[in-house]
């Protein structure tokens, strides 16, 4: 499915959450691309705003268009790699919020259903028991409305659209989301209340566990606690140690 019309936020133009010498964590807003698409006119994405300032940037992890919150990047390479390493053996932990259309009736629950890209319609994705890989989420309710529910979603895999189609699946999809909900709950907002409100990972240069917050605008009482939920280690480990990912 193609973009029909692009018109990214300008204000503000670039958030910063955090920096130093190694790494820059922003704040990417909701419709804003993560990198350049492969049209001329879809080439206003958070890494093309950051390499006019910093010309090494380098992007680490990406968020869909319409998701906002925290997106990390590299400030050379070698940081580039470090830290993609570290998405890839799962030692990085996020915290996401959402409102979903209708009422989550269990406090807490985890969906374990496996993922595959629906290619006749991508870029959505479906569940697959055949063909898919396997995909888990943690969910928990933190507010329940009139008509919708706001839940905080603790991603244990990182497949494309996971949080998007796990939500649909158990019959409450985010609102806002054009791909898998409803035209009622479309028209709820106007846009995707998906939000990327934190990450821990190991700091490049120091190895020593960090996290970073990004406040919610849907759910303001969002709050740093990602090692409530998480207990990694805080020192880096080896990697010789850990299984294969």
């Amino acid at each position: 499915m193609a973009m029909i019309e692009y018109h990214p936020p300008t204000e503000p133009w670039i958030d910063v959450v955090y920096e130093d010498d190694y790494i820059i964590a922003v704040n990417k807003p909701s419709g804003l691309l993560s990198v350049p698409g492969r049209q001329a006119e879809h080439y206003d994405s958070m890494w093309s705003r950051l390499v006019e300032q910093y010309p090494d940037i380098k992007v680490v992890h990406r968020l869909d268009m319409s998701t906002s919150g925290l997106m990390l990047f590299a400030k050379s390479s070698f940081v580039e790699s470090a830290l993609k390493k570290q998405f890839q053996y799962r030692l990085t932990h996020k915290i996401y919020y959402a409102r979903v259309w209708g009422i989550v009736e269990p406090d807490e629950g985890e969906i374990d259903l496996p993922l595959i890209c629906d290619w006749p319609n991508r870029p959505r994705q479906m569940v697959c028991f055949e063909n898919g890989k396997p995909s888990r989420t943690v969910f928990q309710v933190v507010k329940r409305e009139q008509n919708t529910t706001v839940v905080r979603l603790l991603p244990v895999t990182g497949r494309s659209h996971q949080l998007r189609v796990h939500m649909m699946a158990i019959g409450h999809p985010i609102v806002g989301d054009e791909f898998y909900a409803p035209q009622e709950a479309i028209d709820f907002t106007d846009r995707l209340e998906l939000h990327a409100s934190e990450l821990s990972f190991y700091h490049p240069r120091s190895h020593w566990l960090k996290s970073i917050f990004v406040a919610c605008d849907f759910y303001s009482q969002a709050q740093e606690e990602i090692f409530n939920y998480f207990d990694p280690e805080r020192q880096l480990p080896d990697y010789k140690t850990l299984p294969r990912p």
